[in-house]
């Protein structure tokens, strides 16, 4: 516990309330809750921001009103579970309410596993004190563990003979995927290539005979964005990868076999939009990491043993741990045993482990992250949305929600707002300009998580024990609007 909960027993008795989890929320509850049901309902949404420059009575809140309180910007780089139970226990109860809420989407497979660990989280929470020190404390054997591993590396200790062999050779990855770009007005599907992954560059060839020639296409990862896309049930292992390009974004869909090809080859691709090569020592932890998470949605997804206790509170089954589209296809014992099942595989977790868990999968979805405004852009005549999320920024057709170009904040230049017009200007690199003015939100609103996210990404990534104090004057200057300028 932080030292400034332990100065009084009120300020111990706010730790404890803010680090627990609070109870599930009933069926009723959820489907009363007000759920947004298109992109620009998601739109609507974000106007209602209040303004993180002005007091809250400059912006006519009275006594009595309710108020939400929210994370705004989904970069939580730092987030360290020692020093942080209050931020992550809030960061899990905004991740749950925004999957029963339907606010992000998530398939069948990944809905089964995160009731599975709400289940388990909301089980722990009822017998765990926050205030204990020796609840998810490391243990002294951990201690000499790692007290034992360092003292190896620093002493030159023995090392295996493949970590050796790492030194002097990048491993790589040659296989037969199936490859697919995305082009206007195109019929065609996947097609079979050889594709050759070195260092951080991806290369695909027609068989492996013409390997030792020109490319059919050659992608430089680092920088992109690598988007999942499973499901299990039908047998589809895809990766879906953005890369940046003049244009805005090139879009490319890698089609594995199996779990284990899709394992290898999301983990060389999320390390390569790192800068880091599958030399890397955390390449064999991603891809075991992707596969047990794999594990677990299969689980899910399979029927097992007769369930022994109800998961849901007061025998109400486990409809509660669903969003309401699932509570409506399917019936409570249907769902039992599939929660039971995937629990299974998550019940030797902590409660912090088991929250961790639960972010790290919400943080892997394809949709996480993204704030919606309804925007019209310059030279168009019918409204689009722009998507702002961790790293770039998305244009997406309002008409069917598909991606149209996608630009990346480490190539902005500059970016101007017109109070008086509600006109938006971005400047990126290689002379490419966007001009859009805001319809759903007040530009404040817009303003304020461009500038956020650009502050975020100028902060050093932290290492063990907590981060270094912001900048809080750069924030207000790049969110502040009128006054800043």
């Amino acid at each position: 516990m932080p030292p400034h909960f332990s100065d009084s027993p009120e300020a111990t008795a706010c730790y404890r309330m803010l680090s627990l989890s609070q109870a599930g929320p009933s069926p009723e509850t959820v489907m009363k809750s007000p759920r947004p049901g298109s992109l620009v309902e998601k739109g609507q949404i974000n106007s209602r921001w209040l303004d993180s420059s002005l007091s809250l009575m400059t912006q006519d809140v009275q006594k009595d009103d309710e108020l939400w309180l929210r994370f705004k910007y989904y970069t939580f780089f730092d987030l360290d579970p020692q020093y942080d139970t209050v931020r992550m226990t809030q960061l899990y109860e905004q991740a749950r309410w925004a999957l029963l809420l339907e606010e992000t989407d998530c398939t069948e497979e990944e809905t089964v596993l995160f009731a599975a660990l709400q289940y388990h989280i909301e089980k722990l929470s009822l017998s765990t004190d926050p205030t204990d020190p020796s609840g998810d404390a490391p243990t002294l054997d951990d201690l000499d563990s790692a007290l034992s591993s360092l003292e190896v590396k620093l002493e030159g200790g023995t090392a295996p003979t493949d970590m050796l062999e790492n030194l002097t050779a990048i491993p790589e990855l040659r296989e037969t995927l199936r490859v697919f770009r995305p082009r206007k007005l195109t019929l065609k599907g996947f097609k079979p290539h050889w594709v050759v992954f070195k260092e951080t560059s991806l290369s695909c060839y027609r068989s492996p005979e013409e390997a030792l020639g020109e490319p059919v296409q050659q992608l430089n990862l680092k920088g992109c964005e690598v988007v999942p896309d499973v499901n299990l049930s039908g047998g589809k292992f895809c990766i879906k990868l953005l890369v940046p390009s003049r244009e805005g974004m090139s879009e490319v869909h890698l089609r594995c076999e199996d779990e284990k090809q899709y394992a290898r080859w999301m983990g060389a691709c999320r390390l390569a939009a790192r800068g880091r090569t599958m030399a890397d020592s955390t390449y064999r932890a991603e891809v075991q990491n992707i596969l047990t998470f794999l594990q677990q949605q299969r689980a899910g997804s399979t029927s097992g043993p007769t369930p022994s206790p109800s998961p849901a509170p007061d025998g109400a089954g486990p409809t509660w741990l669903f969003p309401p589209r699932y509570q409506k296809r399917f019936k409570p014992k249907q769902l039992t045993p599939r929660v039971l099942e995937a629990y299974q595989n998550v019940a030797q977790l902590s409660l912090t482990e088991a929250k961790m868990r639960f972010l790290k999968a919400w943080q892997a979805l394809p949709d996480f992250g993204i704030t919606y405004f309804v925007v019209r852009f310059k030279g168009s005549r019918r409204d689009e949305v722009l998507g702002i999320a961790p790293g770039r920024l998305l244009r997406i057709d309002l008409a069917v929600g598909d991606v149209v170009k996608t630009w990346r904040f480490s190539s902005m230049r500059q970016w101007n707002v017109n109070w008086d017009s509600r006109q938006v200007a971005i400047e990126f690199d290689e002379h490419i300009n966007v001009a859009f003015a805001v319809v759903s939100a007040g530009c404040k609103v817009l303003h304020e998580f461009l500038g956020g996210y650009i502050f975020l990404s100028t902060r050093a990534r932290p290492g063990p024990g907590p981060g270094p104090v912001p900048d809080e004057q750069l924030f207000h200057k790049l969110t502040g609007g009128h006054e800043a300028l």
